[in-house]
């Protein structure tokens, strides 16, 4: 990769596992990432200049508890005292969440717009975010 920051996907249509990339040379990244097989497909991320803000609901069509996001949150359930959520409005930025705390485990892309429903996510019934960080240079 040359330069910016890309989600590839283990799958066609950008389904699947979700790996971030960022600028580097990557030799082995079925090792890396534990694949067996290969990249199906890859969305490049847009760079953001501008304020982060994202809001998380624990039912869904922005239903229940909100919590509203601008920073980076390591942990959320220490922060909001859940760490399940149903549906998500992504208002400005560009995110990755991740199904455990400190950045860890699965992650999931979400750019600009309405999440209604979990299953909007692909995580399936395990809706768990365990930590949300903003897209942003140096990452």
């Amino acid at each position: 990769m040359s330069s910016g920051y890309f989600m590839v996907y283990d799958r066609s249509n950008f389904m699947g596992n979700q790996y971030f990339m960022r600028r580097g040379e990557y030799s082995d990244y079925q090792r890396m990432f534990g694949w067996n097989d290969c990249v199906r497909s890859c969305r490049m991320i847009p760079m953001h200049h501008g304020s982060y803000r994202m809001r998380l609901y624990n039912r869904m069509d922005f239903g229940g508890q909100m919590m509203e996001l601008m920073d980076d949150c390591p942990n959320t359930m220490d922060r909001f005292h859940m760490s399940d959520f149903m549906s998500c409005n992504v208002m400005d930025g560009h995110w990755l969440m991740y199904e455990h705390p400190n950045y860890r485990g699965r992650m999931m892309y979400m750019r600009p717009g309405e999440y209604r429903n979990f299953r909007d996510w692909g995580w399936g019934m395990n809706s768990k975010i365990g930590s949300v960080r903003r897209i942003m240079d140096g990452i």
